[in-house]
């Protein structure tokens, strides 16, 4: 087994780097600090943040770089720098406007979808693409979108997966419909399953975001039109190509305590599904035995908060998200919320985003919070900040949870290799898969090579560094056990 050389952790650059960021008044009960946005780094970022094997935080924003969009680096220590300015190559064969926030491969790149941009000396290119982009910089188009005429690859994709099996999903538009896709990390590109195959799109259409792969290999995900009732449907399509309703979603043109059109899902331990909708801003859960329910606190008033973004689960077992409203009822003041609630329904209002206090924070929060491996929890809002332009934050929202450990990809087969990300790694002495000790390398201070061992089942991955043990979440799926 090999290390490298030591460096300080997230936490401790955290923590010495607390000049660096402006803390908010806008709440007292939780810590929430900001990191202002603006020119070469960006504006309006889209989406959130992902964290990389070098311990840094990457997300996109709609303008910055040189005006057509660009990813974004953030230290632990809050420094922000442009990574990549889209539409740098002529005819912006590279992409422009990533609206989505990129994802971490397997093999510790950055993958992500620009829904505008590529090829343009095609007739009927300029759709988006889809993108590798390694950590040093360096972007390569894997995919350009809508190439022919009618689309029958999709376009304007919003955002991309990978699932175990090392392949890209995603869904994209078409003239007619909207498809769900596989990206092989080559570039080739599969359509698998096709909306609206049904007479009036009773089987859903109009993918708003990736599926999730379930603990059982299969994909899931929403749609956000379509359906009995036209409000959009959660689906699940087999590893076999087999394709089902599970839900119909309210219509968006009656008010419906049910939800309608409905954001992007998680799963728990359990088998359950939990997310969001837009329309009339539900909280629901899908359970593993086909029941779907919506979490609201009976306490909490009629008026939710609104403009719901996706949910998020933590490694406390409870949901967290952000709203881009709010009611006086909800602590809110139209400007966002953070809210937690349990699988119970216990709804608690965090914190409420005011764009106040001196320096102002941001308000308008967009897109999935992230959790990071120091337990944090991080986001972006479009608008405020320190400059007079209010062009966007980066905030972290510390509510005390444990540093913990991260694996990628969440679910692999025995003999699989995977990534751990952590903090405060280097001289690491034990790596396990529920409880099953496995072969392990030690890569830098934020983030491990381990192998699945044989004998291991699904469970919690624990790393045993010089400062204790670190715990994973999500469980680790051991796949075909």
């Amino acid at each position: 087994m090999t290390s490298s050389k030591s460096a300080p952790t997230l936490a401790l650059a955290l923590a010495c780097a607390a000049l660096a960021f402006s803390l908010a008044v806008c709440a007292q009960a939780q810590t929430v600090t900001y990191l202002t946005l603006g020119g070469p780094n960006g504006w309006e970022p889209f989406g959130s943040v992902v964290q990389a094997t070098d311990g840094n935080f990457y997300g996109t924003t709609a303008l910055g770089g040189n005006g057509n969009g660009n990813v974004f680096r953030m230290t632990p220590s809050g420094e922000i720098t442009s990574l990549y300015n889209f539409c740098s190559q002529p005819g912006c064969t590279d992409g422009s406007l990533p609206d989505t926030t990129p994802i971490l491969g397997s093999d510790g790149n950055l993958y992500g979808v620009t829904i505008t941009g590529g090829h343009r000396e095609v007739k009927f290119g300029n759709n988006g693409v889809f993108y590798r982009l390694t950590l040093a910089g360096q972007l390569t188009v894997l995919h350009d979108f809508c190439l022919v005429y009618g689309c029958p690859d999709g376009a304007n994709p919003p955002g991309i997966m990978q699932a175990s099996d090392g392949n890209f999903y995603g869904v994209a538009g078409t003239n007619t419909h909207s498809i769900l896709f596989q990206i092989t990390p080559s570039g080739t590109f599969t359509t698998i399953h096709t909306f609206c195959a049904q007479p009036d799109c009773l089987d859903g259409d109009g993918a708003n975001a990736p599926p999730i792969q379930g603990r059982d290999g299969n994909f899931y995900g929403t749609t956000d039109s379509g359906g009995t009732e036209g409000g959009g449907v959660l689906y699940e399509l087999t590893t076999a190509g087999n394709y089902q309703v599970l839900h119909n979603f309210c219509s968006p043109e009656v008010q419906c305590p049910a939800g309608s059109l409905p954001n992007n899902i998680v799963q728990d331990a359990k088998g359950n599904f939990f997310g969001t909708t837009i329309g009339d801003g539900a909280v629901f859960e899908f359970t593993s035995t086909g029941e779907y329910k919506v979490l609201d606190n009976p306490a909490f008033p009629v008026e939710r908060p609104g403009e719901l973004q996706p949910i998020l689960l933590a490694s406390d077992g409870n949901l967290y998200a952000t709203s881009g409203g709010g009611t006086p009822q909800d602590g809110g003041n139209g400007l966002g919320t953070v809210f937690e609630i349990s699988p119970k329904g216990m709804f608690t209002p965090l914190f409420v985003f005011c764009g106040c206090g001196s320096p102002p924070g941001g308000y308008s929060p967009a897109g999935q919070l992230f959790q990071g491996t120091d337990g944090n929890f991080y986001g972006t809002t479009m608008f405020g900040g320190e400059t007079r332009e209010k062009f966007g934050t980066v905030f972290k929202l510390t509510t005390g949870l444990n540093p913990l450990v991260e694996t990628n990809p969440v679910r692999g087969s025995v003999g699989q290799s995977v990534i751990i990300l952590g903090n405060g790694l280097t001289g690491s002495t034990s790596v396990t898969f529920n409880g099953v000790a496995a072969e392990f390398t030690v890569q830098s201070d934020t983030y491990i090579k381990a192998t699945v061992p044989a004998g291991a089942t699904t469970g919690e991955v624990s790393v045993v560094t010089p400062a204790g043990t670190l715990n994973g979440n999500p469980q680790f799926v051991v796949a075909n056990q």
